[in-house]
């Protein structure tokens, strides 16, 4: 998807998703898929910013809210660990057009933490 990380310390991560036509839906706006994709990959930049680049743990559950459409370009993804436990992580995602501070998706993330 070209996803470019923006920055990505201390369980916060930015992450944006370059304007694609490949991507888009009727409407002229970015498909959810790819914007559920980018949530996704915010949330792993997230945890590889406190594990030191070798997280191991995978998606378990995301919850997704449509708030309004992202608009055809750029889409940045800040993504924000909320809890980290031995077993479970927990993360926001807050996903906008870039250059809008309007919220066009909100998701909340749970990720399995797998034991070596």
């Amino acid at each position: 998807m070209g996803v470019e990380v923006i920055s990505a310390a201390d369980g916060v991560a930015v992450v944006r998703l370059p304007a694609q036509p490949l991507l888009l839906r009727p409407g002229n706006t970015v498909s959810g898929p790819a914007l559920m994709g980018l949530a996704d990959v915010a949330m792993w930049a997230a945890l590889l910013s406190v594990t030191g680049g070798k997280d191991e743990s995978v998606t378990s559950s995301m919850t997704v809210n449509f708030l309004r459409p992202a608009g055809s370009g750029p889409v940045l993804a800040e993504a924000r660990i909320v809890k980290r436990g031995r077993r479970m992580v927990f993360g926001d995602i807050m996903l906008r057009a870039e250059g809008s501070d309007a919220i066009a998706v909100h998701v909340t993330t749970t990720w399995a933490v797998i034991a070596p």
